[in-house]
């Protein structure tokens, strides 16, 4: 695989779709001139490591990276823009840019476009991620040269610990609910009211009452965690954050 560090990134245009549903040219110096602009590159929309962890862990981070000097993070897939935005909404990842390179030409010229027909995929950008500063690439962690598809080193936490190793990152927040539950919904506007990114996990057939009481004693909703540590419900919520 190719590491392009010191070199500008190429010049491109990709073919975009507005939120109003028409087509819009974006250059390359339209993603990158003038900002700091992380970007991880990844095989497909939709694929297993990508949807579990790659995209996730960018967009939990984001505002940590923002604290730290980055303008925008940009995700890259040799897909395109229906697909991109289609796993934009499903991810709900607003905090990262998806930029579909539907035919490749920018992985290409990057010397990070592969071949995987082998999987019936066809041409596909390797993955990495690389830190870019006012289009000029400064840092890349491209994954070894392994069969398969290798993630070792384009993750958020490497990016974010070779751009300040001293970066705090946030408490990550779980909150088990119940559809129509009004301490839930209690609950949930205090973690916005406050700014708090959180993952709600709702009951249904296959999450029960009977695993919420297994994990935390309680068979009530909400049941909030964070960092690791069993809050409890939206009483308990309201006086940990009043404690903050």
């Amino acid at each position: 695989m190719k590491n392009s560090e010191g070199q500008k990134v190429p010049q491109v245009v990709f073919k975009t779709r507005t939120p109003e549903g028409n087509w819009l040219d974006v250059s390359t110096d339209d993603v990158f001139a003038g900002k700091t602009v992380v970007v991880f590159a990844l095989p497909g929309a939709f694929t297993p490591t990508c949807s579990s962890t790659h995209v996730p862990g960018y967009n939990a981070l984001a505002p940590v990276f923002r604290e730290n000097g980055v303008d925008e993070i940009v995700c890259l897939s040799v897909n395109d823009a229906f697909v991109m935005d289609a796993w934009k909404k499903d991810q709900s990842a607003e905090q990262i840019r998806f930029l579909p390179d539907g035919n490749g030409e920018f992985s290409e010229a990057l010397g990070l476009l592969v071949d995987k027909s082998a999987i019936g995929f066809g041409k596909r950008s390797w993955r990495y991620s690389m830190l870019v500063r006012d289009g000029v690439i400064e840092k890349m962690f491209l994954e070894p040269e392994k069969p398969g598809d290798p993630f070792e080193v384009s993750d958020a936490d490497t990016m974010l610990n070779f751009i300040n190793p001293e970066a705090k990152t946030p408490e990550y927040i779980s909150l088990l609910s119940r559809a129509g539950c009004p301490h839930c919904a209690r609950a949930k506007n205090m973690l916005k009211a406050r700014g708090l990114a959180f993952e709600e996990i709702e009951l249904n057939d296959r999450v029960t009452t009977r695993s919420i009481e297994a994990i935390t004693g309680k068979a009530t909703t909400p049941q909030i965690f964070i960092g690791g540590r069993h809050i409890g419900g939206a009483d308990d919520l309201a006086a940990f954050l009043g404690q903050k």
